[in-house]
């Protein structure tokens, strides 16, 4: 029960869409009602309003890290099994992209992600976060950058963390964010994908 509890919480916090809070905060429309119709960062950057879109990426980088913490936690005092930690890093990606609060519409989870990694392990985050920047700058394609950097995920977690069953989540949450990014694949094969400008692409 207290481990339901556990993955129960961080369902809910992320299925906090900051897309659509951070829009309604700053009195923009909508981002399902725009663009792609997706409630992440790149939408929101689409606007125009590029600090929303920067208050959307950190936002759902920090529900990500958040929710993983607080299971670390509460795992640690109620003397939970790491299994509980590796559940709720699921359940927090699975939140963001299908949100409860907003009809199951939520984003592709690149930045809930990052944010789920660095608290797992911050090695293991941040070189992960280091290879998108990399790629995405040289390439010019944040969602190519998005997927290199979740096949990657994986390799550096079995590297870094001894713990198989975190291995485990992350190939759940990294094929989870492959199969969300599978309109940009196929514009990637079509070589019509959009590169990063002021207004173009920017994964959430």
């Amino acid at each position: 029960m207290l481990s339901l509890i556990v993955v129960l919480a961080a369902y809910l916090i992320g299925s906090l869409s900051f897309a659509v809070i951070v829009s309604r905060a700053m009195g923009l429309a909508d981002p399902r009602s725009y663009g792609s119709g997706n409630p992440g960062a790149t939408n929101v950057l689409r606007s125009g309003n590029k600090k929303a879109a920067a208050l959307t990426l950190l936002g759902d980088a920090f529900k990500g890290w958040l929710a993983v913490v607080v299971a670390q936690i509460l795992a640690h005092f109620w003397h939970l099994a790491d299994e509980t930690i590796a559940a709720a890093a699921v359940a927090v990606a699975v939140g963001h992209m299908w949100p409860v609060f907003f009809r199951f519409v939520g984003g592709k989870g690149v930045a809930t992600a990052g944010g789920i990694l660095l608290a797992l392990d911050w090695p293991v985050g941040l070189i992960t976060l280091l290879i998108w920047l990399v790629l995405a700058k040289g390439f010019k394609i944040s969602s190519l950058a998005a997927l290199i950097a979740a096949v990657v995920a994986p390799l550096l977690t079995w590297w870094f963390i001894p713990e198989r069953v975190y291995l485990y989540a992350v190939l759940i949450i990294s094929v989870l964010l492959i199969a969300r990014h599978h309109q940009n694949i196929r514009k990637l094969l079509q070589g019509s994908e959009s590169k990063i400008s002021g207004k173009d692409e920017m994964s959430s």
